[in-house]
């Protein structure tokens, strides 16, 4: 892979959400806060409770198209809060005001 290749990579997977994410995946006291393609990979890859799950893949798919294809990071946003959405994960939309209720 080209230097170059690889920072647009980093940069994509770094390029934040328009508004980030906020989901449980377990214990009540621990809500994540998801602020890129990058996180939600990694949540996806690490720490979903489900392996066998069609958004999941679809949400897997769509970071990977971010990342390697160069499409807004609002498609793996999108597919990732259907994933937490199906498992019962997604909270809402974080804004650091939320932080201070």
């Amino acid at each position: 892979m080209g230097r170059l290749r690889a920072l647009r990579i980093a940069f994509d997977m770094s390029r934040p959400f328009h508004k980030p994410v906020r989901i449980q995946l377990g214990r009540v006291d621990r809500d994540r806060i998801i602020v890129s393609t990058a996180d939600a990979a990694s949540v996806l890859l690490r720490d979903w409770p489900t392996r066998e799950s069609a958004r999941r893949l679809r949400a897997m798919k769509a970071c990977l198209d971010v990342i390697k294809h160069g499409k807004p990071p609002s498609v793996a946003r999108n597919a990732f809060i259907a994933a937490a959405k199906e498992v019962g994960a997604y909270l809402d939309d974080y804004t650091p005001a939320d932080s201070c209720h």
